[in-house]
């Protein structure tokens, strides 16, 4: 068995992804507390990696969604200390345009790609900083840099967990703690049949295996990596992208209009 590396907190973690990063992570040495609004599939998934891996195992239903339940994960993350990783992949998506969406979906859709993704983040932070160690691992999507795909809000939602993982990557530089943000391409998980869309109606070529797409993660997370995305063949392109990123980001702000909006 591994040597033990503390308790990983991982949300969504009854089916798909959540429920693959929690095997994985159990055989990686950690104990677990397992996340998720479905009780009865999150008390299977806890029984089986308990059972394959001899790990604690721990299933708290919540949903993210609901303020008390979100109060009381943040509370765990900030208070038990051998809290070491803190996975966010608990989020909704949709495949609907703009005229068909349903508006308080997209809010509920808000709520929990962003709202409750930033405050376990931020419960994370001190407690991680205080330690001088921790890993943050946030699930994103290959649509928060091809917004035009999907539906806006969803690609809004993940454009907000990139530039958000990003920018504490860069603040907790540093202070030990590692933060991950991984760009998932389409993957074959219940995620398509929520959002609209059955996976089945996707191109075969495009649809990633989930656990493919978590084993990859994992690898990257284990280089190091701030930005990982498992689909992308050529990583001379994400990094093509993000040089023209930084070398523009000095040049955006300035004192006077650029020339071509002056009256002429």
């Amino acid at each position: 068995m591994n040597e033990a590396k503390g308790i990983a907190l991982v949300t969504g973690a009854s089916s798909g992804i959540g429920a693959i990063y929690a095997d994985r992570l159990a055989r990686q040495g950690y104990d677990l507390i397992l996340v998720a609004r479905s009780a009865d599939k999150l008390e299977q998934v806890a029984k089986t990696i308990h059972e394959a891996t001899g790990r604690s195992v721990e299933a708290v239903p919540a949903n993210l969604a609901d303020p008390a339940d979100l109060r009381m994960i943040e509370g765990r993350v900030t208070n038990d200390r051998q809290i070491t990783m803190l996975v966010n992949n608990a989020g909704l998506g949709s495949t609907a345009r703009a005229l068909d969406a349903d508006v308080d979906m997209m809010s509920a859709m808000v709520s929990l790609n962003v709202e409750a993704l930033m405050r376990l983040s931020y419960a994370a932070v001190p407690a991680f900083v205080a330690r001088g160690r921790g890993t943050i691992v946030n699930i994103a999507s290959v649509v928060a840099v091809a917004p035009e795909v999907l539906n806006g809000v969803y690609g809004g939602t993940k454009a907000f967990v990139l530039a958000f993982s990003q920018n504490l990557r860069h603040e907790l530089e540093g202070t030990g703690v590692h933060v991950q943000v991984v760009l998932p391409g389409a993957t074959a998980t219940d995620f398509w049949d929520i959002a609209g869309t059955p996976v089945e109606h996707l191109p075969e070529q495009i649809v990633m295996r989930a656990d493919a797409l978590v084993d990859a993660a994992l690898v990257g997370l284990a280089r190091g990596e701030s930005v990982t995305i498992p689909g992308l063949h050529d990583d001379a392109r994400w990094a093509a992208f993000e040089a023209a990123r930084q070398a523009m980001s000095g040049e955006l702000s300035t004192s006077t209009p650029a020339a071509r909006y002056l009256a002429a």
